[in-house]
């Protein structure tokens, strides 16, 4: 493994760590820590008497920082290493848009005061956008690694990639309905499961309370298509890596399955949350991978054909046969 493709990587865990921390701040409530000031906190460069929310978002936008800072680098880093048009660099220039982009929509939630007890419909909304733009983050990171580590590129698959597409979608639209029922756990607290249910039934409730009951159904759903997916593999006849890439995400995707359930009957703990969205990271990594595996790897059956095409046209040139 190159020392390239070992940044790479530390850098898709130092964004996981930003991810996580991201949640602990919405969990705690401490997105309004600083106040609605940024890249300020509260005014000011270094915060005086910080309570205990002003270092729990100022820890998150420092950690930020330091992961800007290393996905710049590998950008720079990718770009000296690599031809212009090869895959490292075009993963690596995606990233680079993505963490500003994600930056961008951090400073609009304190900005536009979308932290701490507001509910509104606009909260929601950018706390699904914010998660969508950090799965495509993750994924521009992880394909860096991957090509950076000297993977073939993909090729031009309507069939296989169709089906990646819909898994993708699925697992977006899985991770948004979580950032959204994760909020509404967090303004709306139940305490017990039974009082919960009632909460999510009630005509007069919250929308986020009326939304939350959709994650656990969408979950179902994409979870079952997930496990599908490594029949793509054999179906195609492809190859050992994405064949080992898609059990290890059904293995994530039912786990994440449990979690969830877990997280569901346990009224969703802090650090169960904070498991769960792991989870959903690395299975949308797998996912990302097993595709790029799919898309690039040769089908041994139409190799076997070129090959035995080949041998023909050479035997009848030879006027062999």
């Amino acid at each position: 493994m190159s020392r390239l493709t070992r940044f790479a990587l530390w850098t898709i865990a130092c964004n996981l760590v930003v991810v996580l921390w991201g949640a602990v701040v919405r969990a705690t409530g401490s997105g309004a820590g600083c106040g609605s000031h940024w890249p300020l906190c509260n005014g000011e460069v270094v915060p005086r008497s910080p309570s205990v929310a002003t270092l729990v978002e100022l820890t998150h936008r420092l950690t930020s920082g330091v992961a800007l800072l290393m996905v710049v680098a590998l950008t720079v880093w990718c770009f000296r290493d690599f031809p212009g048009r090869h895959m490292a660099r075009r993963a690596a220039a995606a990233s680079l848009v993505l963490i500003f982009a994600e930056a961008g929509i951090g400073a609009g939630l304190v900005l536009l005061e979308l932290v701490g007890e507001n509910a509104s419909v606009a909260r929601a909304a950018y706390m699904g956008l914010h998660l969508a733009v950090t799965f495509f983050l993750l994924g521009s990171l992880a394909l860096t690694a991957w090509w950076s580590a000297g993977s073939a590129a993909p090729r031009a698959d309507r069939r296989v990639g169709s089906l990646l597409a819909i898994a993708a979608a699925a697992l977006l639209l899985v991770a948004a309905s979580g950032a959204v029922a994760a909020l509404g756990d967090t303004l709306f607290p139940a305490s017990s499961l039974a009082a919960g249910m009632r909460q999510d039934a009630e005509a007069g409730s919250h929308f986020l309370l009326r939304l939350r009951v959709l994650h656990p159904l969408l979950a179902v759903a994409a979870v079952a298509y997930v496990l599908f997916l490594p029949q793509l593999a054999r179906a195609t006849k492809l190859g050992r890596v994405p064949r080992r890439l898609g059990g290890f995400m059904s293995l994530l995707a039912l786990l994440q399955l449990a979690v969830g359930a877990a997280n569901l009957g346990l009224l969703a703990p802090v650090w169960l949350q904070l498991v769960h969205l792991l989870i959903a990271d690395l299975l949308w990594i797998s996912l990302v991978l097993f595709g790029a595996a799919a898309l690039a790897d040769p089908r041994p059956s139409l190799v076997a054909a070129a090959a035995a095409h080949e041998m023909a046209e050479r035997r009848r040139q030879l006027g062999v046969g």
